[in-house]
């Protein structure tokens, strides 16, 4: 089948200057000889127009110019179309990106779109909204929240964001309930994953796979503040086993365990983000897989 791809091109996501990919774009495609057009994406997800381009025009293709946020939100309206995703990431975090080996240099993405092979990539539902990388409750949702309330983006502000929430961070009061067993926690952050990291190539749930059917779950749990830094690098860096839940999580200060489904009571309405976005928190989160969501160029 002849190639038709769209761009869609985020015009706010993180700092590169647009207009010099998007003339990358067009001389690397140009010279495959690929049908193509470049469209911005819609702030408010919505992609009617899209829709009915790729099915009256036989588009085979859509490559997201973005972050994570974008990513989530442009799989999330055209997923159920017969098309592939690419990803050239641009965004502040691009946690699927990374987790699928996309290079970070938009030559580079680019020559993934034009000779990667499509992989399946499962997502998953909170609450019955669409996530496909990460979502959580607690510290990072309040990062998340203040971060996407500040006028400059990029990696800078969220460090910066990230330092001063760890100091004012607590814990928040949690009961997880799973099949046939469920325990309460007080704790920092919850960490629900499909892709491995929060971006930037920092892993966060180093056994994650993008379709395994299973989300990884990372509880960071109270400790002395002083002590989280290095839980943390003992996590990232891959030295906490997975744990077999009933029997292990007692004395752990981080949480490791995966499972397709659980269901959390936020007993203290801790902040949440879905893939990096803020959303507004519940009193229950009710959390599932959905397998082989969308095909992905890798």
């Amino acid at each position: 089948m002849e190639r038709k791809i769209i761009y869609l091109i985020n015009p706010i996501s993180g700092t590169s200057k647009k207009e010099g990919i998007k003339k990358l774009i067009e001389k690397e495609t140009s010279a495959q000889h690929i049908y193509f057009e470049i469209l911005p994406t819609d702030i408010r997800g919505e992609y009617d127009e899209v829709k009915e381009k790729i099915i009256t025009e036989s588009i085979t293709d859509v490559v997201i110019v973005g972050g994570d946020g974008t990513v989530s939100q442009v799989t999330n309206a055209l997923k159920h179309l017969p098309i592939q995703f690419g990803i050239i990431p641009i965004g502040s975090g691009n946690g699927l990106a990374f987790a699928a080996n996309i290079p970070k240099k938009p030559k580079a993405a680019l020559a993934v779109i034009f000779n990667g092979m499509a992989k399946s990539v499962d997502s998953f539902l909170v609450n019955e909204h669409y996530s496909c990388m990460l979502s959580g409750l607690g510290f990072d949702a309040q990062v998340a929240h203040n971060f996407a309330a500040k006028s400059t983006r990029g990696l800078f502000t969220y460090t910066s964001e990230s330092l001063i929430n760890f100091f004012k961070a607590h814990p928040f009061q949690f009961q997880i309930v799973l099949d046939n067993f469920s325990f309460f926690t007080e704790a920092f952050a919850i960490s629900i994953a499909n892709s491995n990291q929060f971006g930037n190539n920092l892993t966060i749930a180093p056994k994650a796979s993008l379709n395994d059917g299973l989300l990884d779950v990372v509880i960071i749990q109270k400790m002395n503040k002083a002590k989280i830094p290095f839980a943390l690098l003992q996590q990232i860096r891959g030295n906490n086993k997975l744990q077999a839940i009933m029997n292990e999580f007692t004395n752990k200060n981080v949480i490791y365990f995966q499972t397709d489904a659980l269901s959390i009571k936020n007993l203290k309405l801790a902040p949440l983000h879905i893939d990096g976005e803020p959303r507004e928190t519940a009193e229950e989160l009710h959390i599932k897989i959905v397998k082989n969501s969308f095909q992905l160029l890798q």
